[in-house]
């Protein structure tokens, strides 16, 4: 198990923005002859992107490339862009987030056949707590002891709560092989969490600005508020899940050449390093200058049985078992 120490961030810094516009809105291209690219993408890697954009816009590939940008919960920007948000790039938090553009048309079948299988980043799910973790709170049993509070957001909006609870899940059930372990688990945990905000980042803020005693989160989050001098911990659990984001460009995008080019470059040193540097784990290799420790009981996906079974048996909003423990407290799984 290991622990980290955050310095300190203000409120304001950790603010979802739901959308940055370069001019305009959707791709175009301009009378000055530049082009604009539509990014599409969930809550938390605004601050990379900002930093990427900046830098691919000084490379001849990008020098004429200006963009919109649109960042929120996962599920709500997958859903926005099959009901006609305009995209041409898109990076969510859950494989099935791009899957559900691939059966709306809007996403070539073939888009994860890379390398990476499609992922532009990876992270792992940590236990963020006050400085100085005054309740001493380091494991997963820790967050369900009687008066713990613990901050995640809806797993109906937000890709990263349901990252989120398949950590605490998978560590608990032995990987799944005992169901009704892991089970028994999400139930207790969501019992201690008093509110559940529609993103990752929003939980972040929520957290920041004094609520609650513990944040389940990307490391990520918690490094960017170290970042941003945020007086809280995190630990590392010994067992974690491993989490992989996923990224396309839209097959109706006005500027497909611009759109791939601009795909390719994210997955460049360069763009790749910006990640590291936000705290993002490169997902290729050669990326220096970084380290991230590799739990003991790291799990992924696939162990739990790959996305579209555990989405079928955990998510769905009407007969899923975590939609089931939601509704039983009260709160949305329809969307």
């Amino acid at each position: 198990m290991r622990v980290r120490r955050l310095g300190g961030i203000a409120a304001a810094a950790v603010a979802t923005t739901a959308l940055v516009t370069a001019c305009g809105g959707g791709s175009s291209a301009g009378g000055d002859g530049k082009i604009q690219l539509a990014l599409v993408a969930y809550s938390t890697p605004q601050a990379a992107f900002e930093d990427i954009i900046k830098a691919y816009q000084k490379t001849p590939e990008g020098k004429n490339i200006t963009f919109t940008q649109s960042y929120g919960a996962s599920g709500d920007q997958s859903r926005a862009v099959a009901s006609g948000l305009k995209a041409d790039i898109v990076e969510f938090s859950l494989e099935t987030d791009v899957t559900r553009l691939v059966d709306a048309g809007l996403v070539a079948a073939d888009w994860n056949k890379n390398a990476t299988k499609g992922f532009l980043t990876k992270s792992i799910a940590v236990i963020g707590t006050r400085k100085g973790n005054p309740k001493g709170i380091k494991t997963w049993d820790d967050l369900v002891k009687p008066g713990t509070e613990v901050i995640t957001p809806n797993p109906f909006t937000s890709g990263g709560a349901r990252w989120n609870l398949l950590a605490g899940y998978g560590a608990k059930s032995n990987k799944g092989a005992d169901q009704a372990a892991g089970l028994t688990y999400v139930d207790q945990l969501l019992q201690h969490v008093p509110v559940q905000d529609d993103s990752g980042r929003k939980s972040l803020q929520t957290f920041t600005g004094g609520k609650g005693d513990a944040i389940i989160t990307y490391e990520n989050e918690a490094i960017f508020a170290q970042q941003n001098n945020q007086p809280i911990d995190y630990t590392v659990p010994d067992s974690t899940i491993l989490i992989e984001n996923p990224v396309a460009v839209t097959k109706d995008s006005a500027h497909p050449k611009e759109a791939a080019a601009f795909l390719k470059y994210l997955y460049s040193n360069e763009a790749q390093t910006i990640f590291a540097k936000n705290g993002y784990r490169p997902v290729i290799d050669g990326i220096t200058g970084f380290t991230f420790p590799t739990p003991p009981q790291l799990f992924t996906i696939d162990d739990l049985g790959g996305w579209p079974k555990v989405t079928k048996d955990f998510f769905d909003s009407k007969t899923g078992l975590v939609a089931d423990i939601e509704r039983k407290l009260g709160v949305a799984t329809e969307k």
